[in-house]
């Protein structure tokens, strides 16, 4: 039998790199990868493994993490734990943390077109907004759906909380600007609010709002604040809406009357007479 099967081997055995040699240690090593992995996957594995950790030595004193990464087509702990101990030292602590996964189930992936935090950063998630998500996920043992709801809300909490000249830098808008903004659901909507009060487009409106804006005019040379000319224009049934695009060239944005306390009262007297 043993005749039988060396010279079946001699015929038919397969060229591998671990035949060629007689080190325990680079044996182990295939052994442990080779138990549920396709062997044309292992063998560049294998190779790069003794490329940079050859001996039981470089291994032990090789960091958990890189020696993971080194491993990373096996997943299994047990199989990690166990090479630690068939080499002698005590295996590491390992931590398993969950992944996020998107709306179909699936885990986060660029390829598939998955949000980055980069991109998050363009749409305008302020980065305490997503630090602080990031703190409630904690380390999660199982894996969690991204909570894009939540998200949003927790970067209107980080505009709410950041100081004026902050939220101003962030905005490109002066320090005076600052209380208009404070009403964005991220920074990309307060970059536009900023630039409506900043650079308006301009309007031409109907000789309905003449009225209003007249009255406006009056009002904002009495020298009554923002909140009292928006109560006073209320209470005459004055018409809001043209006045909000006489100051700032859209029909929505922050509230009526920061928009007003944010603009010097020649220039929001410049830009009421331009729109009739």
């Amino acid at each position: 039998m043993e005749a039988a099967l060396l010279g079946w081997y001699a015929k038919n055995g397969r060229e591998l790199p671990w035949r060629r040699t007689r080190d325990p240690y680079a044996i182990l090593i295939s052994e442990v990868m080779l138990q549920q992995t396709q062997v044309e996957r292992v063998i560049p594995r294998w190779l790069a493994w003794l490329e940079r950790w050859p001996d039981p030595t470089s291994l032990a004193a090789a960091s958990p993490g890189d020696v993971i990464r080194g491993a990373d087509h096996r997943s299994n702990t047990e199989l990690q734990q166990g090479l630690s101990r068939a080499l002698g030292f005590d295996p590491p602590e390992y931590v398993h943390h969950g992944l996020l996964l998107g709306p179909d189930g699936k885990k986060l992936s660029k390829r598939a077109g998955a949000p980055t935090l980069a991109s998050y950063r363009d749409a305008g998630v302020p980065a305490e907004a997503m630090r602080a998500y990031l703190e409630e996920l904690g380390e999660p043992a199982h894996d969690v759906h991204l909570d894009e709801p939540r998200l949003r809300r927790l970067a209107i909490d980080a505009i709410e909380s950041l100081s004026d000249e902050e939220l101003a830098a962030r905005a490109g808008a002066p320090p005076q600007l600052a209380r208009a903004l404070r009403g964005a659901r991220d920074l990309v909507e307060a970059r536009a609010m900023a630039a409506a009060i900043l650079e308006p487009q301009p309007v031409s409106l109907p000789e309905e709002a003449r009225p209003t804006l007249e009255r406006f005019a009056a009002l904002r040379a009495s020298g009554l604040d923002g909140k009292d000319i928006v109560r006073e224009l209320k209470a005459v049934g004055g018409d809001l809406k043209a006045l909000r695009l006489a100051l700032t060239g859209v029909e929505r944005g922050p509230e009526l009357w920061t928009v007003i306390a944010a603009l010097p009262q020649d220039e929001a007297l410049r830009r009421v007479d331009a729109a009739l």
